[in-house]
């Protein structure tokens, strides 16, 4: 029986489908794409000599079962069933995923059966060990930790933004159980510039400059690159939409799944096998996860206050960005340290110079977005975030520096092949 690529990436992508339906935040999608990758990679790495196990490098993880003797375990299936499994525990609408499944258990099964059969019994039995694992990650109980509380007293400050004035989402990030960096303040970055909207200081410098950029695209209109760009990159899984007395949200993919679905890319690309898809989504997913939580501990620690705010305060009351300020605060921007840290794992993986048509965004109605290395379009990624409205420039380009480090380090602590051709091209 061959399990095959594209049904590893259409479980991914009925994930991804699941989460957009559900609203999960950037944070926390990160995190549900990791851990089932890490669970069909350890059965991968068992039985594939050629990939290393995450034991001893990935945080408090220890060694899955092995399947029983003699039985007829197909361990790309045992792999696949084990990534569903856990994905199905990470989101809401677990139907929907168990409906997924069940149509390839029907496919596998009238195939083989007792292969089938055997290959679950396994997939399952590890898909329960990496769960334990998950499950003491401090997630859930971050989930019962009070609400961000705002500071009115202080400007600079983070502050609610419109239209919807949303509490900011996921204040105790940084509790969460990192997979390779030391801690979540490993990777702290410099400070932005000190508050002061004295229209000499550095600080008032960087508002102006979101403004006037602001300013000088929309001038443009439909046509502005630099609007299709922000646009493109936006992946804000919950826009609030307001038309008179009728408010709804429309719902797109997060930062993180913009990224996983480039690996899908690059992977079909280079017509890669099974085991070394599995590798890839699962390197890029654990550097993903580990930059959301050294972001939103700096995030939280700086508290900065965005543009949006004191830009109707202090230039234009009437002013709005292009996209919609997400609820949190400013610094660093969280696109442009995932975007550095994935970049820099699929760079390892696939190679610079590694051209492709990133055509994520085709579902939401954007148009295919052309690059010529995975770092062009974490730069690219970057700058959206001032063309949107939504950053200062400091945030990002000292953020995609950050998520670059961080990125670095994941990839000098975690040796996940021992064919060096397998990780790159």
């Amino acid at each position: 029986m061959v399990v095959s690529t594209n049904q590893l990436h259409s479980a991914i992508d009925k994930v991804t489908e699941i989460m957009i339906h559900d609203i999960f935040s950037p944070p926390v999608a990160s995190r549900i794409y990791a851990y089932p990758n890490i669970a069909a990679y350890e059965i991968v790495a068992l039985h594939d000599d050629n990939y290393l196990s995450l034991v001893g490098q990935a945080h408090e993880l220890t060694a899955i079962p092995k399947p029983e003797k003699n039985k007829p375990v197909n361990y790309s299936l045992s792999a696949l069933i084990a990534h569903m499994e856990v994905s199905k525990r990470v989101i809401f609408s677990e139907e929907k995923l168990a409906q997924f499944r069940d149509s390839l258990y029907t496919i596998w099964e009238s195939q083989n059966e007792s292969e089938f059969n055997a290959s679950k019994d396994y997939g399952l039995q590890v898909a329960e060990h990496i769960a334990e694992w998950m499950n003491s990650d401090n997630y859930k109980q971050t989930r019962t930790m009070p609400k961000f509380t705002v500071n009115t007293d202080d400007p600079s400050r983070w502050q609610p933004t419109p239209p919807s004035y949303m509490d900011g989402i996921e204040p105790h990030w940084n509790k969460i159980r990192p997979f390779v960096i030391d801690s979540a303040n490993q990777f702290i970055p410099t400070p932005p510039p000190p508050f002061s909207m004295d229209k000499d200081s550095d600080f008032y410098k960087e508002v102006k400059e979101v403004y006037d950029i602001s300013m000088e695209i929309t001038e443009k209109g439909d046509t502005s690159e630099e609007v299709a760009i922000a646009q493109f990159w936006d992946c804000n899984p919950y826009v609030s939409v307001t038309r008179g007395h009728l408010m709804f949200a429309t719902k797109k993919i997060s930062p993180g799944a913009h990224w996983i679905g480039i690996v899908k890319i690059a992977a079909k690309k280079t017509n890669s096998d099974f085991n070394k898809t599995v590798h890839a989504y699962t390197k890029t997913s654990m550097a993903i996860v580990d930059a959301f939580i050294s972001c939103w501990d700096e995030k939280y620690r700086s508290n900065l206050i965005r543009p949006e705010t004191l830009i109707n305060e202090h230039i234009d009351e009437n002013w709005k960005p292009v996209l919609q300020t997400p609820p949190f605060p400013e610094y660093t921007s969280g696109h442009s340290v995932v975007s550095g840290a994935a970049a820099t794992a699929l760079t390892d993986i696939f190679g610079d110079d590694f051209s492709f048509d990133d055509d994520t965004e085709v579902a939401y109605g954007l148009p295919v977005r052309s690059f010529n290395s995975f770092n062009e379009a974490a730069d690219e990624a970057a700058i959206s975030r001032m063309y949107g409205g939504i950053h200062y420039r400091k945030a990002v380009a000292v953020g995609v520096k950050q998520g670059r480090d961080l990125g670095q380090f994941v990839l000098e602590n975690l040796t996940m092949t021992k064919n060096t051709n397998l990780a790159s091209h």
